[in-house]
């Protein structure tokens, strides 16, 4: 969700395919911002397509990659989470899939969806075009927490993870490939993307993500395709975890002495540059510092305390 207006194409390239495992592929996003990684993973009987591409012109193309691909196997739909890029397009998978999500992210869809739709439609020509005649599909099958989808031959799991990029966070793992699709819990070669636009939108936690964040890496995958980026290894993991965890803390101790978060911004975000000066996204620092100002809770950010929040519990290792 870049800042500047948008005048690049939002094109999924399904033709770019890369084989990552035996009957698993990934479309991968070249680094063209509003263009997730998508994964396309195969069993004896059915097919798994993961994220859409930003709408309908964009998910038709991903839908007919998915068919050939598939040979008369059934085809199955999920999304990372709700945001626009990556699940904006199912509407195009109704009646050739069956789209399935976790309850938290369906909840986001009906109640966050057509304010996305509209801040989206907004942020240039290229993407409005791409946008046109959304309709917000409702999903076939919700779940709450787990769900091992059988494609034959190969069960892939569909995770829950709670609040931490989004409330609807979801990852996939193919267990036998080693292979987990992140969404955007995890960017490569770039700054986490904080949706933080309070008061429309400020369900993102930084504190529940480094927690996430870590029981992802506990559960040691090989691979990892993250939302947006170049496919990693389980390192990815780390280096994510240890920017939030630096930017927590750097956030906290300046907030501690009571600087306003204008300044807190301005000097987190020249200490981050200075760390990954290779990194795209700069303009998501600042909403994360926002976003962590909201969650300090007066203590020193070196007293070794976390909180995953009221109610909320750390993401298993067993994903």
């Amino acid at each position: 969700m870049p800042f500047e207006p948008v005048t690049h194409e939002p094109a999924v390239e399904p033709g770019k395919a890369q084989e990552l495992a035996r009957d698993l592929v990934v479309i991968p996003n070249h680094g063209v911002d509003l263009v997730p990684n998508i994964g396309v993973i195969g069993g004896e009987h059915s097919v798994l397509v993961v994220d859409t591409g930003l709408g309908p012109r964009n998910a038709e193309k991903v839908l007919a990659f998915a068919t050939e691909y598939a040979r008369g196997r059934r085809l199955y739909l999920t999304t990372t989470h709700f945001h626009p890029e990556h699940a904006f397009g199912a509407q195009s998978f109704e009646d050739q899939a069956t789209y399935l999500v976790n309850s938290a992210q369906a909840a986001d869809l009906v109640h966050k969806g057509p304010g996305y739709l509209e801040m989206f439609r907004g942020l240039g020509a290229p993407v409005a075009r791409n946008l046109e005649g959304v309709r917000l599909a409702e999903p076939d099958l919700v779940y709450d927490d787990t769900y091992d989808l059988d494609l034959g031959g190969r069960i892939v799991r569909l995770r829950a993870t709670g609040r931490a990029h989004s409330k609807g966070d979801q990852v996939v793992t193919v267990p036998d490939a080693g292979v987990l699709f992140t969404g955007d819990l995890i960017e490569a070669g770039q700054f986490a993307i904080f949706p933080w636009f309070p008061p429309y939108d400020a369900d993102v936690s930084g504190l529940r993500w480094i927690e996430v964040l870590r029981g992802l890496a506990a559960a040691g995958p090989d691979v990892v395709v993250p939302g947006h980026g170049g496919v990693s290894g389980r390192q990815v993991l780390t280096d994510v975890r240890e920017y939030l965890e630096l930017l927590r803390d750097e956030t906290w101790r300046r907030r501690d002495s009571a600087l306003p978060e204008e300044t807190i911004a301005a000097e987190v975000e020249a200490l981050m540059i200075e760390r990954h000066p290779e990194w795209e996204g700069r303009d998501w620092i600042a909403k994360g510092v926002g976003c962590f100002c909201s969650e300090h809770t007066g203590h020193s950010a070196h007293s070794g305390h976390e909180t995953a929040g009221a109610g909320e519990a750390a993401v298993s290792p067993s994903v």
